[in-house]
Formats: C-alpha cells, sequence, structure tokens
C-alpha cells in the first residue's frame, strides 16, 4: 500500500479541502501518514492569496524536490491554489513534480495516481480524515469562491464565484463530524454572510444558521468566521447573543474604516456602520468577542486615515485583531494605483497598530479575571502537566488560550469550568471548578 503524507498550508478553507481529499485518498486504498519523511508520496496543499504565502509554498515545494533527490520520497504531488493562479507558469517552474491538481479537481488526481476513483465529492460512505489532531475542533466550509471585487484582492480570480453548498448537505456534514466527536464546529466560507445568494437569490446565512439550530445538540460551540461588515445588521447580533449555540464571537474583517480608502479598496464606504456594528455589539452583550483583520499601508493611505484607524481601534476595543500590510497582488487593480506606500513605513505603520492593540487585548484580558469560564481543553503541558484550552473568545490556532491548573485527570477534547485568576495580553490563567 502507497503511503501519503499531506502538508495542508494556508486558511482553513484550505484545511477542509485537505481534509476531504485525505478522505478520498484513503477510500481509493492510499495510506496517510504524518511524517513527510516517512511517505512514498508527499502532497502539498498550497495557498495562493498573498505573495508571503505563494512563498511559503515555493519553499515546501523545494524541500520536497531535496527529500526526492535523496531518495526520502518517491514522488511529489502540488494541488490547490497556487495552480489555480499561475497553471503553467507554476508546472515550468518545477518540472521534477510528479502530479498537479487544482483545487477540489480530486478525481483527476486520483486517475493521476492510479488509485481507484471514488464518485467527485466528498467520501462516499467514509469519514473526512482527520489532519489536525483535534476531533473535538473540526471546520465546516459552506461555499466557496467570492462575488465581491476588492481591488487588492486575487481570490476571485483564484477560485471563481461565490459555490454554496446546500443546506441539507452542510447539516448532514456537521452531523457526521459530531458523530467523530466534534464539540466545536466552525463555520467558513469567504464572506460568511454571502450565503446561499446563488441558491435562493438572496444572502441566507440565517436560514442555514436556522436549520444547524434545530439539528445541533445543545452544549456544541457554532464559531462563525469571516463575516463582511457592511452585511451585518443588529438583528443578527441580537440573534448571535440570543443563540443557545452560536458563539458571541465573531470574525468580521474590516480591512478599514475610512470611507476614501474602502471606496479606493472596491469595498461599500460603510465607515459609520462599521462603527455602529460594534458599538452596538457591545451594548447588546459587553462580553461580546469580536476579531477583525485590518490593512495597513493601502495605496494612498495617509498619516490622518491611518490615525482615523487608530482612534476605531482604541475606541471599539477589539478582543481579537491581525493586521498585515498591503501587499501588490499580481493581476490585481490596486497593484497598478498611484502613490504606493514605502515597504518601511508601511512596517512601522503595522508596528504601531500593533502596539496599540497589544495594550486594548491586555485591558480586555484583565476584566475576565475572577470571573469564571467554559474551557474546552486542547492539551496537556508537556513540562508543568497544567491543561490548556480555549474559552469563547479564543479560536483555535490564532487567538490565545487559557492554562489551567487543578485539571489533572482532565483529558484533552473535555469542557470545563475555570476560575480566572491572571491575564496577559493574550493569555489567560485559572484553576478548574469542582463540583
Amino acid at each position: 500500500m502507497k503511503k501519503i503524507s499531506i502538508i495542508s498550508l494556508g486558511c482553513p478553507k484550505n484545511s477542509v479541502d485537505s481534509e476531504h481529499l485525505a478522505g478520498l485518498l484513503e477510500a481509493s486504498g492510499l495510506s496517510l501518514v504524518s511524517e513527510t519523511e516517512n511517505a512514498d508520496i508527499a502532497l502539498v496543499n498550497t495557498c495562493g492569496f498573498l505573495q508571503a504565502a505563494v512563498e511559503e509554498g515555493i519553499q515546501v515545494i523545494l524541500d520536497l524536490e531535496r527529500l526526492k533527490q535523496q531518495g526520502v520520497i518517491q514522488k511529489i504531488a502540488v494541488v490547490g491554489c497556487m495552480l489555480n493562479r499561475y497553471g503553467d507558469d507554476l508546472k515550468a517552474e518545477f518540472p521534477t513534480v510528479d502530479y498537479w491538481a487544482r483545487s477540489e479537481e480530486w478525481q483527476p488526481l486520483l486517475a493521476q495516481l492510479g488509485e481507484n476513483s471514488s464518485p467527485l465529492g466528498r467520501p462516499s460512505g467514509c469519514e473526512r480524515a482527520l489532519l489536525s489532531g483535534m476531533p473535538w475542533t473540526r471546520y465546516l466550509k459552506i461555499s466557496e469562491g467570492c462575488n465581491c471585487r476588492c481591488s487588492y484582492c486575487a481570490i476571485p480570480s483564484i477560485r471563481g464565484r461565490l459555490k454554496s453548498l446546500p443546506v441539507a448537505d452542510i447539516v448532514s456534514e456537521a452531523h457526521r463530524l459530531i458523530e467523530g466527536g466534534a464539540r466545536e464546529i466552525c463555520l467558513v466560507g469567504q464572506e460568511l454572510n454571502d450565503y446561499g445568494t446563488d441558491l435562493f437569490g438572496k444572502p441566507s446565512l440565517p436560514l442555514l444558521l436556522d436549520e444547524l439550530e434545530k439539528e445541533l445538540p445543545r452544549g456544541l460551540w457554532l464559531r462563525l468566521f469571516y463575516l463582511h461588515p457592511s452585511h451585518l445588521d443588529i438583528p443578527f447580533l441580537e440573534r448571535v447573543a440570543k443563540s443557545p449555540v452560536i458563539l458571541p464571537w465573531l470574525d468580521v474583517p474590516i480591512q478599514h474604516v475610512d470611507d476614501a480608502i474602502l471606496r479606493r479598496m472596491c469595498r461599500p464606504p460603510v465607515e459609520q456602520h462599521i462603527w455602529d456594528i460594534f458599538k452596538t455589539g457591545r451594548q447588546i452583550n459587553p462580553d461580546f468577542a469580536f476579531r477583525t483583520t485590518l490593512m495597513v499601508g493601502f495605496p494612498g493611505e495617509t498619516r490622518a486615515q491611518f490615525d482615523k484607524l487608530l482612534d476605531f481601534v482604541e475606541d471599539i476595543r477589539f478582543d481579537r485583531l491581525g493586521a498585515f500590510t498591503y501587499s501588490a497582488e499580481d493581476g490585481t487593480p490596486a497593484a497598478s494605483f498611484p502613490d504606493q506606500i514605502p515597504e518601511d513605513e508601511k512596517n512601522a505603520r503595522y508596528n504601531e497598530l500593533m502596539q496599540l492593540q497589544q495594550s486594548v487585548s491586555a485591558s480586555r484580558q484583565a476584566l475576565f479575571v475572577g470571573r469564571e469560564l467554559d474551557v474546552l481543553v486542547d492539551e496537556v503541558d508537556a513540562e508543568t502537566g497544567e491543561r490548556v484550552g480555549r474559552s469563547f473568545r479564543d479560536a483555535p490556532e490564532i487567538d490565545g488560550v487559557v492554562t489551567v491548573t487543578g485539571a489533572e485527570s482532565v483529558q484533552p477534547g473535555s469542557m470545563i469550568r475555570v476560575k480566572i485568576t491572571e491575564s496577559s495580553e493574550y493569555d489567560l490563567s485559572g484553576v478548574m471548578i469542582h463540583e
């Protein structure tokens, strides 16, 4: 039996693709191994969103080429977004790669591998293969592609227009994940609240959430990633705050708050709406955990516009914030905009923003000292034996953690009640409450 390892790069949506592909490969007779050095075939699922991601993918391919030259592995497979974006040019750069496949075009890949093919799409009669090692936390992709045409973004050219999965398929997948041990399901899509526009003629995320709330067991965590701010409204926030399963944690990438910059980004100029959404959310529930992503150094961004962004961050006080400097991506309109900002200035603005967010995060964290939180345990600290997990405020892998003492008998995947005793800029510490 041939052994294959999968290296999954990029976002959670790519991780879902990798798991579906792994399930198909297992169903076709291949054996999955976790270590590349133990594989006959090494497969990398690439990301092509930003230049930094492309550079990471190129480095991984180069590393695999060295392993192949040394006889450690026999074959290399490259799949995913980099091929979607660069096509034959990428193939020409890496003639030693044996197998190629665009995102989700897994049937031709199976044919190239010479394995028994399964019906195109999700594995039939088998679970998605687990690549993360955390069966209690799973990602569920509800759509692919994007109908937005942000001037800086290559996603539509890489992944195409919005394609939503049917409600029944998503509910069935959620049941499969729960049967496999999931206690937290993270819904992902490029623009989650555009879900269903292609199926129902209008955005229909509430319809999907209605069905999931009917079907999912109480006590499960349902986490929503990547909500477009212009499509959020107060009724949706109220609905999340009252939900028995949706966590009061929303990932809302706003990119910027200045209307002039938003117009240049080809995003709706909704500066006041953005302020109102987050302010009202905190009025609905002061503990509402908001995460966002911001871009600094977009072409033409003035110091005054950047200062407005800093004022916004200080006023809203996000629980979690990710930022990146603008990157001129090939094929995007913004790459040819005038007034490109020098790299050193972009980096200086990034550092200034993140320094501010560090103090904001510390103050938000401190609000939870002395309080009780439910914590989903992810791991055991090898040195101290303490349990390390996350509260509703912490998304897997990208947010902070909660370190817990007094929980020596608790296994990863368990949900426990913790009294918070200390806080830092990003993490919390506490003691397990024994009932």
